[in-house]
């Protein structure tokens, strides 16, 4: 079993106090709706990866406005953490577009065409079935 490290319980507070304090500190009408998805933080804790992604936001356009904002709020958001959380230094943020969402979509929606593609087929293949065995073509009941 792994043991968490220092690193990682850092990160997970940071990702929980960070969604809290960008939905109700940061006050930018750019921002869209952003859920923190993740964050990690290098071992010396001098940085930490904030992973978000912006409800209902695809266009990239708008997806590297909202992140140059919260690059320009870096500096507010890391002075709000460390009156929350005890920690010697905090770790510089650098936040990046979890695109794993849009992925996931996409990936859900393929499943969903194939699915569909192969019921549609089946469909097709006994239709055929019952055609022929109308015809006097197919196997006769025993």
């Amino acid at each position: 079993m792994r043991e968490f490290k220092r690193a990682d319980r850092v990160a997970d507070q940071l990702q929980k106090e960070l969604a809290v304090l960008i939905q109700r500190e940061v006050k930018d009408p750019r921002l869209g709706m952003i859920t923190v998805s993740g964050a990690t933080v290098s071992r010396d804790l001098g940085y930490a990866d904030i992973y978000v992604t912006l409800l209902g936001e695809q266009d990239p356009a708008r997806i590297k406005e909202n992140l140059q904002v919260l690059k320009r709020a870096g500096g507010f958001l890391r002075s709000q953490i460390a009156k929350r959380i005890k920690l010697r230094h905090v770790p510089e943020l650098r936040f990046h577009y979890d695109e794993s969402v849009v992925r996931g979509q996409h990936l859900s929606s393929l499943i969903d065409e194939a699915v569909s593609t192969d019921r549609a087929r089946q469909h097709d293949d006994d239709e055929a079935r019952e055609n022929d065995s109308e015809n006097g073509n197919g196997e006769e009941a025993r």
